[in-house]
C-alpha cells in the first residue's frame, strides 16, 4: 500500500531518532607496503633490479638468480607450492619484500593446476573461453596471499617478460605494435589493477643523423624504466614518478623509507595456537576465517581467544 503524506514524515521523524554508530573517518597518507611489476624483455636486468629491493626473498619460478647472491626459496614444482610460500611469508615475515619471479612461468604453474583439477588437457579445451576465467580465478587467489603480505608490512614484487603484440584501438585506423606482459588476455589486466606501480624496462636507442652524409645511425642502448602509459606499453605508478628513469632502484628508493607496517596478527594467532597446543582447524572453523580474512579479523578471533570466548 502506497503511504501518504503523514505516514511518511512519520517515518522520516522515527529513523532520525535511531542511533546508528558513525563510520569512523580519516585524513592523510596511509603508509603501507608496495605492490610492484617489473616487466621487460628477457635478459634486460629485472631479476638484477629486484634484488635492490629491501631484503627481498625470491620465488624463483624459472631459475633467473642462478648467479644472484640472493636469499630464495626452493624452486617451486606447483602452483600449490607457490601459494604456501606466500602465505608463509605473510604468517611469518623473514624479508621486507618478497619477489615473484616471473609472474608468466608462475601462470604456467597456475594454468596446468587448473587444467588437472578440470581433467582437460590444456587451457583451450574448455571452450567459448572458459578456461581463462578459471585461471582468473585461480590467479587471484595468488594476489589475495600477496595482500596477507601487504598487510604485514612486506613489499609484493612481481617481475614478468614483454612481448610486442598487435594492437587497434575501435575509434582508430589501423593498428600499431605495443608492449605487453607475457601473461593470458584475463591474467595481465587483474595484475596491473592490482598493482600500485607498473614499471616497463626496455633499451632506449639514439639515432644520431651525420651531418655530411645524412644518413641514421643508431647508438647507445641505454636501460630505461618508464612508470607511466604510453600508447606502446602499459605502466602505471600512484607515486608522481617521472614518466622515464635510468633502470635503477635509486629513482624509488625514497619510497621505501618511511613504510610502518602494522601489527602482523595473523602470524600473532597462528603462533599463539602452536604455542597454547590448539587444533588449528578447529578454530579457523569456528570463526569462519579463510583466504579473504583480513589482519584486522586475525586480530578479533586473537582477542577472543586470548578473552576465553
Amino acid at each position: 500500500m502506497k503511504a501518504d503524506g503523514k505516514q511518511w514524515v512519520k517515518f522520516l521523524t522515527v529513523m532520525k531518532e535511531v542511533k546508528t554508530p558513525m563510520i569512523p573517518i580519516t585524513k592523510g597518507k596511509v603508509e603501507s607496503a608496495k605492490k610492484i611489476v617489473i616487466y621487460g624483455p628477457e635478459g634486460i636486468g629485472k631479476s638484477t633490479l629486484a634484488s635492490k629491493f629491501p631484503n627481498p626473498v625470491f620465488i624463483d619460478t624459472e631459475g633467473s638468480t642462478k648467479e644472484l647472491d640472493v636469499a630464495r626459496f626452493p624452486t617451486p614444482n606447483s602452483w600449490n607450492d607457490i601459494l604456501t610460500m606466500v602465505e608463509d611469508t605473510a604468517a611469518e615475515p623473514q624479508c621486507s619484500t618478497l619477489i615473484i619471479d616471473t609472474a608468466d612461468w608462475a601462470e604456467q604453474l597456475c594454468i596446468k593446476a587448473v587444467c588437472q583439477k578440470a581433467g582437460v588437457g590444456g587451457i583451450e579445451d574448455f571452450g567459448y573461453g572458459k578456461g581463462y576465467v578459471y585461471l582468473q580465478e585461480a590467479f587471484s587467489e595468488l594476489l589475495k596471499c600477496c595482500d596477507h603480505c601487504i598487510d604485514s608490512g612486506i613489499n609484493v614484487v612481481f617481475t614478468a617478460h614483454a612481448m610486442m603484440r598487435k594492437f587497434e584501438q575501435p575509434d582508430e585506423m589501423g593498428a600499431y605494435d605495443r608492449w605487453e606482459m607475457k601473461l593470458t588476455k584475463k591474467t595481465a589486466p587483474m595484475l596491473k589493477e592490482w598493482a600500485d606501480m607498473v614499471l616497463f624496462c626496455n633499451y632506449k636507442t639514439e639515432v644520431i643523423t651525420d651531418q655530411n652524409t645524412k644518413s641514421k645511425k643508431a647508438t647507445g642502448g641505454r636501460r630505461v624504466m618508464y612508470a607511466t602509459h604510453h600508447p606502446c606499453w602499459d605502466a602505471k605508478n600512484r607515486f608522481s614518478l617521472p614518466d622515464q628513469m635510468d633502470m635503477s632502484f635509486e629513482p624509488l628508493e625514497g619510497l621505501f623509507t618511511n613504510t610502518k607496517p602494522e601489527t602482523n596478527y595473523r602470524a600473532l594467532l597462528r603462533n599463539y595456537i602452536k604455542d597454547n597446543g590448539l587444533d588449528m582447524q578447529e578454530i579457523v572453523t569456528k570463526y569462519g576465517l579463510n583466504n579473504t580474512s583480513t589482519n584486522e579479523d586475525f586480530k578479533k578471533v586473537l582477542n577472543a581467544i586470548e578473552g576465553g570466548n
